[in-house]
């Protein structure tokens, strides 16, 4: 069974965002005093005692958007508002009843769902003066918080939960990959997104930076609980216009750090950039699994074939050599739902858990090949034994003679050879190693 869905609805500016980010204790949603930040559906699950139920924040209601897309603003609201079993119609109580507010509530009225009236901004006992005008708009005596300052949020909390009571407590199904997709601007994250899951779930625009928070979106497919991350698209710091842009960005770097899967997406159209090379470190760093998706392939004319580009690839691409490429057209829905299978397999593959004796007889074959050592060693790197201490990324502690004889190219050649030799070619490794005596990993 779904959770509960409450749906935060009003005009631009009145705080819809501050009041997800209060009630979930987290930043997730982007606060900026420009109107018309929020634009897809952002949320997140709420676990209140025993109830859980999915937070939405929406779009500013009437907003004019800098970009024209106010009908797919509009479109997200009144999907969040037919899916909602509660909705939280936020009002400015400094500003009093606004023309907007009246539209919004003879919209939410031809829907009838339950309905908490939240005069916010109330930062001031003498505000509060001001909040009988409310009932005007039909819905009762709001409940008046500051969602920054978290003034009465408790108050606002036992209200949604006796709202919600008649509803059964479920517990939200456990996910169980959670995919983050970026890429720079316009490569066609939000279409991917759209196809994989059946339906427009965030904005399709062919304007750049149209997605602006990182949206975590819930799907489920053959029995599996999946949640694919949609961010903004990234460029370079020096070329961002605001402080509304670094924000997607680092919740797209930050995204990649939740991720089990990361997917990389890159414009078939374009060539690679240092946006690109930068986003395929911070990947690398964080040692996670990753397909390298080219999208907009049937654009593509600057390669022969699949083998070409990947060719290319390998070579402006060094650290993601191990990573598995898939060729997409997102808008045709061309091989995308092969990536979300690819995916499970990549998460399987980090997850592996390795026995100790297959693990020592890989290293066994590795210390035969007798690659490593240099001129200023007096010796070689030598391998006693392994056991695998993590998985995802899948860990590997290595007793070795001199760990200072470990450099990275010898390093990097036992990762290949492991990968190899235990199935794992797909998949970042990562090394620990621990000298003859001593008990601290080095």
């Amino acid at each position: 069974m779904a959770l509960p869905v409450v749906a935060i609805i009003g005009r631009p500016n009145v705080g819809k965002s501050s009041l997800l980010n209060s009630l979930s204790g987290q930043m997730i949603s982007i606060v900026d005093p420009t109107a018309g930040v929020t634009r897809d559906r952002v949320s997140t699950i709420i676990e209140q005692g025993d109830r859980f139920y999915e937070l939405v924040d929406t779009g500013g209601y009437g907003i004019v958007d800098s970009d024209a897309l106010e009908q797919h603003v509009e479109g997200q609201i009144f999907q969040a508002i037919s899916m909602a079993s509660l909705i939280l119609f936020m009002v400015d109580i400094r500003e009093g009843i606004m023309p907007l507010d009246k539209r919004i509530a003879q919209m939410i009225r031809k829907h009838s769902p339950k309905v908490i009236l939240v005069a916010n901004k109330a930062d001031s006992s003498r505000q509060l003066g001001s909040a009988g005008e409310f009932v005007r708009l039909g819905f009762g005596a709001p409940i008046c918080i500051s969602a920054q300052n978290f003034v009465n949020r408790a108050e606002l909390i036992e209200r949604i939960h006796k709202e919600l009571d008649h509803l059964p407590k479920e517990k939200p199904t456990e996910t169980a990959v959670k995919i983050a997709i970026v890429g720079k601007r316009n490569a066609g994250k939000s279409t991917f997104i759209n196809s994989v899951v059946g339906h427009e779930r965030v904005i399709v625009s062919e304007i750049p930076g149209t997605t602006r928070d990182a949206v975590d979106v819930h799907f489920e497919k053959d029995g599996r609980q999946y949640m694919i991350i949609d961010t903004a698209g990234v460029r370079k710091i020096g070329k961002m216009k605001d402080d509304v842009e670094y924000y997607g960005y680092t919740r797209a770097t930050r995204s990649i750090r939740r991720a089990d899967v990361v997917l990389f997406m890159t414009d078939a159209t374009t060539k690679i950039s240092q946006v690109d090379k930068k986003l395929c470190h911070l990947i690398k760093e964080e040692l996670k699994p990753c397909i390298i998706i080219v999208n907009k392939w049937d654009l593509a004319k600057d390669f022969a074939d699949t083998a070409e580009y990947g060719g290319y690839f390998d070579r402006v691409l060094t650290g993601l050599r191990h990573a598995p490429i898939a060729f997409t057209t997102a808008t045709e829905a061309k091989n995308t739902q092969s990536v979300l299978d690819l995916t499970t397999e990549l998460f399987k593959q980090a997850s592996t858990k390795v026995s100790t004796g297959r693990l020592n007889k890989a290293i066994e074959i590795i210390s035969e090949e007798r690659v490593g050592g240099s001129r200023k060693m007096s010796g070689f790197p030598k391998i006693f034994y392994a056991t695998q201490v993590a998985v995802r990324p899948v860990s590997i502690l290595l007793f070795v003679n001199k760990p200072e004889w470990f450099d990275e190219p010898y390093q990097r050649f036992v990762i290949n050879r492991l990968g190899e030799l235990l199935g794992l070619e797909e998949v970042p490794i990562r090394l620990l190693l621990r000298g003859r005596g001593s008990n601290k990993n080095e």
